[in-house]
């Protein structure tokens, strides 16, 4: 197991690096896009639900990780088709991860 100590401005920095933070992505989204079809849908994230988040997300109850669901495909899915792609998938990281950042502080 490893551990990384991070400072909120460090966050900050990686999601501001464009070059960077989209390698990340990609590889975060081809991870989690099971079908290969270039969008995630909620089967896409139900295949392996623990590869997108934390332990703790792993240990909600079904119900629970419905409603993630549900404020995830409402927030992120701006054409509103059911499914997230590459560029929305983008937005939900850098969210998730700026709000992180914000939480760390220094």
């Amino acid at each position: 197991m490893s551990v990384a100590c991070l400072e909120g401005p460090t966050l900050i920095k990686f999601v501001e690096d464009s070059n960077a933070f989209d390698k990340c992505v990609d590889q975060q989204f081809d991870m989690l896009d099971a079908d290969r079809n270039e969008v995630l849908s909620r089967s896409d994230l139900q295949v392996s639900p623990g590869r997108f988040s934390s332990m703790e997300y792993e240990l909600q109850s079904k119900e629970e990780i419905t409603n993630l669901y549900d404020t995830l495909f409402e927030k992120f899915d701006a054409d509103c088709n059911g499914k997230i792609d590459r560029k929305e998938f983008k937005s939900l990281m850098a969210e998730i991860m700026l709000a992180k950042a914000r939480g760390i502080g220094q």
